[in-house]
């Protein structure tokens, strides 16, 4: 079946847009003090603001280093929601593990009324959508819209027909200007403990691109990658918010950006017919900016960018 392509125009700080972000294989630095590194974000009027965080659950101290830089973004960026990408609680999934690894650690962002929106993980307790300030209304897949956003949390461990067809039908029903999909296993990475899902490409991918999906948010893989598009989706890895797999990257000219010395979270900005982007680290440096401009193609039909 032929669909219209779609291509991104992508305008990406920090040494352009193909440069591979390679520092010393050192894992975490000593801590500093936390910075207040400028917002590269353009702050436009009615736009939407959200943050992004992947495999965060740890309950140690550098989910609340993350946190904290979290927090003082806001207070340059005020989002109202988080997008969490699976492994939100590592371990036991008791009340107590509930309170340690999430509601301590993001304390000042709930007390603001941000909402999280949580998809699960190989780590996590399907019951999770139970836990009310998940805001996953019981599903393990679900959709919410704000603002020029669509989007869609998907649970990557069990993908069944029923859960393909209800992303295939609520994808064609949406008009939304950016639909945003997100799910813990990459169906691209460069990463090399696990690697890309390709089973799960090739079942998904069809799907969301011919649904005109055109974000894909995914974890798993303990580091950042920005990917080149495929098939009309930008697709970012983000499973370095909590843990990380120091030195876990390699270089690929699939890989636009990568970052594997650090935790890592990220803020986007959908703006009309453009989305924009900034990771940041643990220690409150920015690892990647850019843009994503929507510009429809001459040519029909799908295949890879």
């Amino acid at each position: 079946m032929s669909v219209p392509r779609r291509q991104f125009l992508v305008y990406a700080g920090l040494a352009g847009p193909a440069a591979f972000l390679s520092l010393a294989r050192s894992g975490i630095a000593q801590p500093n003090p936390p910075k207040a590194a400028p917002i590269t974000l353009p702050l436009k009027a009615n736009s939407t603001r959200f943050a992004i965080i992947g495999d965060s659950g740890t309950g140690d101290e550098s989910q609340f280093r993350v946190a904290q830089q979290m927090q003082r973004f806001r207070e340059q960026f005020p989002f109202d929601s988080v997008l969490m990408l699976g492994d939100n609680i590592y371990g036991n999934n008791n009340p107590a593990a509930f309170v340690r690894k999430f509601e301590d650690p993001y304390k000042p962002l709930l007390k603001a009324d941000v909402k999280f929106y949580a998809s699960l993980g190989n780590h996590d307790d399907p019951d999770q959508r139970l836990y009310k300030p998940f805001n996953m209304g019981g599903k393990r897949f679900y959709t919410f819209k704000k603002g020029d956003a669509q989007f869609y949390a998907l649970d990557s461990n069990y993908m069944t027909p029923e859960q393909i067809a209800w992303i295939q039908r609520e994808l064609s029903d949406s008009s939304a200007k950016w639909k945003i999909c997100f799910f813990h296993h990459p169906l691209y990475s460069d990463a090399r403990f696990h690697g890309p899902d390709l089973d799960l490409r090739r079942r998904l991918e069809p799907v969301l691109s011919q649904g005109g999906a055109h974000v894909v948010l995914n974890g798993h893989e303990h580091v950042y990658e920005r990917l080149q598009p495929q098939r009309g989706i930008q697709y970012f890895v983000l499973g370095s918010s909590g843990q990380l797999r120091s030195g876990d990257l390699r270089q690929s000219r699939d890989v636009a950006k990568g970052f594997d010395t650090d935790r890592a979270f990220a803020l986007m900005e959908a703006a009309g017919d453009e989305l924009y982007f900034q990771v940041i680290s643990a220690r409150g440096d920015t690892v990647d900016s850019g843009v994503l401009t929507k510009a429809k193609a001459a040519a029909a039909g799908s295949g890879q960018n």
